[in-house]
């Protein structure tokens, strides 16, 4: 009998603890989380005027460069450059030993000197001559003898003249000047250097840099949108750093090269800046950007906003009761932070700039209030691809 009343009191137990683990299992279960709204930045699509453009690495190079040699021998008696001067047309910059061309330009000038007297008296002589002969008190031989001594001096005055300007010429020689405008470079020579006008010795290198002149190749594709460009007039060119980031200058399109490089199907460009800044540099690698037109009220919008879909590209437009729909757009030239939209976008609309994969047409979400501002106003136009 103890025994029964043992067993059936291990199964009450035994019950309870069942009935109070199934309890506590029950609590436990984990409830459904109720579907959260997705929080996301956005960006208004605005109205603007963009530049088109093509662009291309350049290199900035002189307008002019020149290199200063001797044209006549001698020894260098000064220099009268300092490095990295600015120089203008003819400023002396070297001075070599005048004293032999002196020497010749006073040897002309006497010998001319001479023959002009020589032919003064020769053209006396004639004079009287002639109403000798008329008398009979000459003959004609001397009349003729006469006349060509006078043809003589006078041709030698002429040599003479030719000898004593070429003298005067290397005398100028013996003074080197600044052909052009410009930054004188480093110091190539010094006073006492004996020079020839044979050697290859430079004694001066001078730049132009005002203006400068950017050099740049551009995908043969491009071609006929420069080509049109230029036929409207005037095309700009800006020099940015190499990083696209900073305007440096803006010049003017002067040359369009006259073959297209079969190797790497590109044409070179070249264009002029005044660089009134020195902002450009000669050797400087600079990203250029060709402008060949302008997209007056484009519709722009972040390119972060922009999706692929299987019709095409399309945005997530969150309308003013935070409702999204997806927008299937066309979209124009590329830029480089921004999209053109030429269909299927309206300015003042709101795209949705992230979290796009969260996201389904119909869906509320939460803008966040923090959302970047867009980037339209600071693009530099629009990218023409080839």
């Amino acid at each position: 009998m103890r025994r029964i009343l043992g067993i059936l009191a291990a199964l009450v137990v035994a019950g309870g603890g069942f009935y109070w683990f199934d309890r506590a299992g029950q609590s436990a279960a984990p409830v459904p989380a109720a579907p959260q709204t997705p929080s996301v930045r956005t960006a208004l699509a605005t109205a603007q005027s963009l530049p088109v453009y093509v662009r291309g690495l350049g290199r900035v190079d002189p307008s002019n460069a020149v290199q200063l040699k001797s044209r006549v021998d001698g020894q260098i008696e000064r220099v009268l450059y300092t490095e990295g001067q600015e120089v203008v047309p003819g400023q002396a910059l070297v001075e070599i030993d005048p004293r032999p061309y002196q020497a010749a330009v006073a040897q002309a000038e006497g010998q001319l000197e001479r023959d002009q007297a020589q032919l003064q008296a020769a053209r006396a002589d004639l004079e009287r001559l002639t109403p000798l002969i008329e008398k009979g008190f000459a003959t004609h031989q001397s009349h003729d003898q006469q006349v060509s001594l006078v043809g003589q001096f006078t041709a030698a005055i002429k040599t003479d003249q030719a000898m004593l300007d070429n003298a005067k010429l290397n005398l100028g020689f013996a003074t080197v000047r600044a052909p052009i405008a410009g930054r004188i470079g480093k110091r190539l020579v010094d006073a006492g250097n004996v020079v020839h006008a044979g050697d290859n010795t430079v004694l001066a290198e001078i730049e132009q840099i005002h203006p400068v002149a950017v050099v740049l190749t551009v995908p043969q594709d491009a071609l006929p949108a420069i080509q049109a460009a230029q036929r409207r007039g005037r095309v700009p060119v800006e020099a940015r750093d190499a990083d696209d980031q900073v305007l440096i200058g803006t010049g003017e399109l002067i040359l369009v090269g006259n073959g297209i490089d079969q190797q790497t199907g590109t044409i070179d460009l070249k264009a002029i800046f005044e660089n009134d800044k020195d902002a450009l540099w000669p050797g400087q690698f600079v990203t250029a950007r060709v402008v060949t037109e302008t997209r007056s009220n484009a519709v722009a919008v972040p390119m972060a906003a922009i999706e692929p879909g299987p019709a095409g590209k399309f945005v997530y437009v969150v309308d003013d009761k935070s409702t999204v729909q997806a927008r299937p757009v066309r979209l124009g030239a590329p830029v480089r932070d921004l999209a053109v939209v030429e269909f299927g976008l309206q300015p003042g609309e709101s795209v949705v700039l992230d979290h796009q994969d969260l996201l389904k047409p119909g869906m509320i979400v939460k803008v966040d209030p923090v959302s970047a501002e867009a980037a339209t106003g600071g693009a530099g136009g629009a990218e023409r691809r080839s």
